[in-house]
C-alpha cells in the first residue's frame, strides 16, 4: 500500500524560519540589521516574506521547504563574518493555512512548528534545528545539526567569509573564489578546509533528500 504525501493531503506547504540574534547589542545595529535584511530579500519582499521584530528577531517564509536548511545557514554565515554575532533559528516544515499581507499574521502548522521549536532552542542550548510532522526525520535532521553547529558556531570571520562567498558562488573554482577577495588558491582551500565547508554542504544535501522523501 503507497501512503499519500503529505502534499497530497495538506496541499501547499512551506518552511519558516523564525530567528533572533545572538550578542546584538555588542554589534552596531545599522551594520547587522542591514547584512540581515539583504539576506531576507534575498528570499523574498517584505512583509509577505519576512519581518524583523521586537528589535532583533525576525521571521522568514521560504516557499520551497527544500531551500530552508540552505537559506537559514547562509543568514547564519552572513552575520558571523561580524565578530562575536551570531543568530539562533527554527525550521518549521508544514502547510500554510492562512494567508496574510504579513507574515507574522499568517498562520497554519509550519508556524506553530517553527514557534514550538524556537522555544526548545534556548533550553536546549543550541543554534539551529527543525520541527516537522515527521518526528523520525526531525530526530534524525537535529541530530546533524547539532553535530555540525560544533563547527558552524565556532566559525572565525575569515571562515565565515570564505564559506559564504563560497555559498553564492558554487560554480566558482577555489582560484576563482581568491580572486574576488585578493587571496591565494592554497589560502582559499585552507580556509575551506579548517571550516568544513564540505562536510556543511553534504548535511544540506542530507536534508534534501530525506525531505524529499516525505513530501
Amino acid at each position: 500500500m503507497q501512503y499519500p504525501t503529505f502534499k497530497q493531503i495538506f496541499g501547499y506547504m512551506v518552511a519558516i524560519i523564525t530567528g533572533d540574534l545572538i550578542n546584538s547589542s555588542e554589534s552596531d545595529p545599522k551594520i547587522w540589521l542591514k547584512i540581515l535584511k539583504k539576506e531576507l530579500n534575498a528570499v523574498g519582499k517584505s512583509p509577505a516574506y519576512w519581518e524583523v521584530y521586537r528589535g532583533d528577531s525576525f521571521q522568514l517564509l521560504i516557499s520551497n521547504p527544500l531551500d530552508a536548511l540552505w537559506v537559514a545557514i547562509k543568514i547564519k554565515v552572513a552575520l558571523k563574518i561580524m565578530d562575536s554575532l551570531d543568530v539562533r533559528m527554527s525550521i518549521g516544515i508544514g502547510a500554510k493555512e492562512y494567508n496574510a499581507v504579513k507574515i507574522t499574521e499568517a498562520n497554519g502548522p509550519a508556524f506553530i512548528y517553527s514557534g514550538e521549536q524556537f522555544e526548545q532552542l534556548k533550553k536546549e542550548k543550541v543554534n539551529l534545528a527543525l520541527k516537522s510532522a515527521w518526528e523520525l526525520f526531525d530526530k534524525e535532521m537535529n541530530l546533524y545539526l547539532k553535530l555540525a553547529l560544533n563547527i558552524m558556531d565556532n566559525w572565525t570571520t575569515n571562515a565565515a567569509e570564505i564559506v559564504k562567498l563560497s555559498m553564492e558562488n558554487p560554480g566558482k573554482s577555489q582560484k576563482e573564489l581568491g580572486k574576488l577577495i585578493g587571496l591565494q588558491q592554497n589560502t582559499v582551500s585552507d580556509r575551506l578546509k579548517r571550516a568544513y565547508y564540505k562536510d556543511i554542504m553534504e548535511v544540506i544535501d542530507i536534508y534534501r533528500i530525506k525531505l524529499k522523501r516525505q513530501l
